[in-house]
Protein backbone atom coordinates (compact mmCIF):
# COMPACT_ATOMS: atom_id res chain seq x y z
CA UNK A 1 0.00 0.00 0.00
CA UNK A 2 1.45 3.50 -1.05
CA UNK A 3 2.43 5.54 2.13
CA UNK A 4 -0.86 8.09 2.98
CA UNK A 5 -0.44 11.63 3.51
CA UNK A 6 1.54 11.22 7.10
CA UNK A 7 4.30 9.36 5.36
CA UNK A 8 3.03 6.01 7.16
CA UNK A 9 2.50 2.69 5.56
CA UNK A 10 0.13 -0.21 6.49
CA UNK A 11 2.40 -3.30 5.90
CA UNK A 12 0.60 -6.51 5.92
CA UNK A 13 2.95 -9.04 7.86
CA UNK A 14 1.07 -12.35 6.53
CA UNK A 15 -1.39 -11.99 2.98
CA UNK A 16 -3.35 -14.31 1.09
CA UNK A 17 -2.42 -17.49 3.04
CA UNK A 18 -4.31 -20.45 2.30
CA UNK A 19 -3.60 -23.93 3.82
CA UNK A 20 -5.21 -26.69 5.54
CA UNK A 21 -3.56 -28.81 8.58
CA UNK A 22 -4.32 -32.53 9.14
CA UNK A 23 -4.62 -34.20 12.94
CA UNK A 24 -0.93 -36.27 12.94
CA UNK A 25 1.29 -33.58 11.01
CA UNK A 26 4.05 -31.79 11.69
CA UNK A 27 4.40 -29.10 9.59
CA UNK A 28 7.81 -27.02 9.47
CA UNK A 29 7.87 -22.95 8.76
CA UNK A 30 10.74 -21.45 6.93
CA UNK A 31 11.10 -18.26 5.54
CA UNK A 32 13.92 -15.38 5.83
CA UNK A 33 13.69 -13.14 8.67
CA UNK A 34 10.27 -10.87 8.55
CA UNK A 35 8.62 -13.35 6.51
CA UNK A 36 5.73 -14.34 8.57
CA UNK A 37 6.06 -17.26 10.07
CA UNK A 38 6.41 -16.04 13.61
CA UNK A 39 2.79 -13.98 12.76
CA UNK A 40 1.06 -16.62 11.08
CA UNK A 41 1.23 -19.01 14.17
CA UNK A 42 0.10 -16.13 16.80
CA UNK A 43 -2.58 -15.44 14.39
CA UNK A 44 -3.31 -19.82 14.56
CA UNK A 45 -3.13 -19.77 18.38
CA UNK A 46 -5.50 -16.38 18.62
CA UNK A 47 -3.23 -14.67 19.79
CA UNK A 48 -2.72 -12.04 16.85
CA UNK A 49 -6.45 -11.07 15.79
CA UNK A 50 -6.38 -11.00 11.47
CA UNK A 51 -7.64 -8.22 8.93
CA UNK A 52 -9.72 -10.44 6.89
CA UNK A 53 -10.26 -14.50 6.22
CA UNK A 54 -10.60 -16.81 9.13
CA UNK A 55 -9.11 -19.58 10.82
CA UNK A 56 -10.68 -22.78 11.82
CA UNK A 57 -9.23 -25.16 14.68
CA UNK A 58 -10.43 -27.99 16.21
CA UNK A 59 -9.35 -28.01 19.53
CA UNK A 60 -7.18 -25.41 21.36
CA UNK A 61 -4.16 -24.27 19.86
CA UNK A 62 -1.16 -23.53 22.33
CA UNK A 63 1.54 -21.53 21.29
CA UNK A 64 5.18 -22.95 22.72
CA UNK A 65 8.25 -20.73 22.21
CA UNK A 66 10.36 -17.85 23.88
CA UNK A 67 8.06 -14.93 24.16
CA UNK A 68 5.16 -15.96 27.09
CA UNK A 69 4.56 -12.50 28.25
CA UNK A 70 6.22 -12.68 31.96
CA UNK A 71 6.42 -9.29 33.59
CA UNK A 72 10.33 -7.44 33.96
CA UNK A 73 9.65 -6.08 37.51
CA UNK A 74 8.76 -8.99 39.34
CA UNK A 75 11.18 -11.77 40.54
CA UNK A 76 12.09 -15.22 38.08
CA UNK A 77 9.62 -16.52 41.45
CA UNK A 78 6.25 -14.78 41.10
CA UNK A 79 7.15 -14.99 37.32
CA UNK A 80 7.08 -18.74 37.30
CA UNK A 81 3.49 -19.16 39.32
CA UNK A 82 2.16 -16.04 37.02
CA UNK A 83 3.01 -18.29 33.70
CA UNK A 84 1.77 -21.43 35.01
CA UNK A 85 -1.55 -19.45 36.35
CA UNK A 86 -1.63 -18.14 32.81
CA UNK A 87 -1.03 -21.89 31.15
CA UNK A 88 -4.28 -22.41 32.70
CA UNK A 89 -3.04 -24.58 36.25
CA UNK A 90 -4.92 -23.51 39.37
CA UNK A 91 -2.81 -22.15 42.15
CA UNK A 92 -1.86 -25.48 43.90
CA UNK A 93 -0.35 -27.28 40.84
CA UNK A 94 1.31 -24.03 39.82
CA UNK A 95 3.01 -23.95 43.16
CA UNK A 96 3.71 -27.92 43.28
CA UNK A 97 5.14 -27.70 39.43
CA UNK A 98 7.22 -24.57 40.42
CA UNK A 99 10.85 -27.03 41.19
CA UNK A 100 10.22 -28.64 37.69
CA UNK A 101 10.11 -25.62 36.14
CA UNK A 102 13.24 -24.13 37.39
CA UNK A 103 15.07 -27.35 37.14
CA UNK A 104 14.02 -27.77 33.74
CA UNK A 105 15.22 -23.51 33.38
CA UNK A 106 18.93 -24.60 34.58
CA UNK A 107 18.85 -21.18 36.41
CA UNK A 108 19.20 -22.61 40.18
CA UNK A 109 22.98 -23.12 39.77
CA UNK A 110 24.47 -23.62 42.77
CA UNK A 111 27.72 -22.35 41.79
CA UNK A 112 26.08 -18.97 41.39
CA UNK A 113 23.91 -16.56 43.07
CA UNK A 114 20.41 -18.00 43.08
CA UNK A 115 19.02 -15.22 40.51
CA UNK A 116 14.94 -16.05 40.82
CA UNK A 117 14.18 -13.69 43.62
CA UNK A 118 15.59 -11.20 41.28
CA UNK A 119 13.69 -8.79 39.27
CA UNK A 120 13.16 -10.35 35.47
CA UNK A 121 14.25 -7.24 34.14
CA UNK A 122 17.89 -8.02 35.72
CA UNK A 123 18.70 -11.06 33.84
CA UNK A 124 20.19 -11.86 30.51
CA UNK A 125 18.35 -12.06 27.55
CA UNK A 126 19.64 -15.80 27.25
CA UNK A 127 18.24 -16.26 31.28
CA UNK A 128 14.91 -14.93 30.36
CA UNK A 129 14.56 -17.08 27.57
CA UNK A 130 15.54 -20.34 29.11
CA UNK A 131 12.95 -19.13 32.24
CA UNK A 132 10.05 -18.11 29.39
CA UNK A 133 10.54 -21.80 27.74
CA UNK A 134 10.99 -23.81 31.01
CA UNK A 135 7.46 -22.42 31.49
CA UNK A 136 5.80 -22.68 28.86
CA UNK A 137 7.36 -26.78 27.93
CA UNK A 138 4.90 -27.22 31.66
CA UNK A 139 1.86 -26.78 29.63
CA UNK A 140 -0.87 -29.84 29.26
CA UNK A 141 -0.31 -31.51 25.61
CA UNK A 142 -2.68 -29.58 23.33
CA UNK A 143 -4.48 -30.56 19.72
CA UNK A 144 -2.64 -27.99 18.00
CA UNK A 145 1.13 -27.27 19.39
CA UNK A 146 2.78 -24.19 17.69
CA UNK A 147 6.51 -24.30 18.40
CA UNK A 148 8.35 -20.71 17.67
CA UNK A 149 12.23 -20.80 17.50
CA UNK A 150 12.06 -22.50 20.92
CA UNK A 151 15.48 -24.95 19.80
CA UNK A 152 17.43 -21.87 19.80
CA UNK A 153 17.59 -20.79 23.08
CA UNK A 154 20.31 -21.73 25.92
CA UNK A 155 23.32 -23.93 26.19
CA UNK A 156 23.75 -27.36 24.51
CA UNK A 157 22.14 -28.86 27.60
CA UNK A 158 19.59 -27.07 27.57
CA UNK A 159 18.26 -27.56 24.22
CA UNK A 160 18.58 -31.16 24.54
CA UNK A 161 16.52 -31.13 27.40
CA UNK A 162 14.04 -28.74 25.45
CA UNK A 163 14.18 -30.51 22.34
CA UNK A 164 13.10 -34.03 24.26
CA UNK A 165 10.38 -31.96 25.90
CA UNK A 166 8.83 -30.75 22.49
CA UNK A 167 9.24 -34.45 20.93
CA UNK A 168 6.93 -35.74 24.13
CA UNK A 169 4.57 -33.00 23.79
CA UNK A 170 4.79 -33.30 19.49
CA UNK A 171 3.47 -37.16 20.11
CA UNK A 172 1.27 -36.08 21.97
CA UNK A 173 -0.45 -33.33 20.33
CA UNK A 174 -2.94 -33.97 17.25
CA UNK A 175 -1.03 -31.57 14.79
CA UNK A 176 2.49 -29.56 15.21
CA UNK A 177 3.71 -26.14 13.54
CA UNK A 178 7.16 -25.79 13.81
CA UNK A 179 9.43 -22.67 13.52
CA UNK A 180 13.18 -23.80 13.65
CA UNK A 181 16.13 -21.62 12.20
CA UNK A 182 17.85 -24.99 11.79
CA UNK A 183 16.57 -26.43 8.89
CA UNK A 184 18.12 -29.77 9.61
CA UNK A 185 15.84 -29.80 12.49
CA UNK A 186 12.77 -29.18 10.04
CA UNK A 187 13.93 -32.48 7.84
CA UNK A 188 14.22 -34.16 11.26
CA UNK A 189 11.03 -33.18 12.94
CA UNK A 190 8.38 -32.72 9.75
CA UNK A 191 6.69 -34.32 7.41
CA UNK A 192 5.01 -30.96 5.43
CA UNK A 193 7.09 -27.66 5.46
CA UNK A 194 5.39 -24.37 4.15
CA UNK A 195 7.83 -21.33 2.87
CA UNK A 196 7.08 -17.87 3.52
CA UNK A 197 8.41 -14.80 1.47
CA UNK A 198 7.31 -11.66 2.53
CA UNK A 199 3.94 -13.15 3.81
CA UNK A 200 3.01 -15.14 0.95
CA UNK A 201 2.66 -18.82 0.92
CA UNK A 202 5.81 -19.11 -1.50
CA UNK A 203 5.66 -23.39 -1.83
CA UNK A 204 3.74 -26.00 0.27
CA UNK A 205 4.36 -30.02 0.33
CA UNK A 206 7.35 -32.44 1.60
CA UNK A 207 9.68 -30.86 3.79
CA UNK A 208 12.90 -32.35 2.09
CA UNK A 209 11.37 -30.67 -1.24
CA UNK A 210 9.97 -27.26 0.53
CA UNK A 211 13.47 -26.80 2.45
CA UNK A 212 16.23 -27.99 -0.47
CA UNK A 213 13.91 -25.14 -2.55
CA UNK A 214 14.75 -22.64 -0.38
CA UNK A 215 18.38 -23.33 0.19
CA UNK A 216 18.99 -22.89 -3.29
CA UNK A 217 16.65 -19.55 -3.45
CA UNK A 218 19.29 -18.44 -0.65
CA UNK A 219 22.29 -19.37 -2.72
CA UNK A 220 20.96 -18.00 -6.23
CA UNK A 221 18.29 -15.38 -5.51
CA UNK A 222 15.61 -17.56 -7.58
CA UNK A 223 14.16 -20.66 -8.12
CA UNK A 224 12.15 -22.68 -9.90
CA UNK A 225 8.01 -22.61 -9.81
CA UNK A 226 6.80 -25.63 -7.92
CA UNK A 227 4.53 -28.33 -8.88
CA UNK A 228 1.75 -26.92 -6.80
CA UNK A 229 1.93 -23.84 -8.24
CA UNK A 230 1.63 -21.99 -5.34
Amino acid sequence: MPAGPTGRRRVHAVKGVDLVARRGEAIGLIGSNGSGKSTLLKAIAGLQPVESGTIHTQGRPALLGVDAALVNDLSGERNVILGSLALGMGRREAEARYDEIVDFSGLRDPRHDDPLPRPLRTYSSGMAARLRFAISAAARSPDVLLIDEALATGDARFRSRSRRRIEELRAAAGTVFLVAHSHATIRETCDRALWLEAGTLRMDGPAEEVVAAYEEFTRTGATKPNEQGI
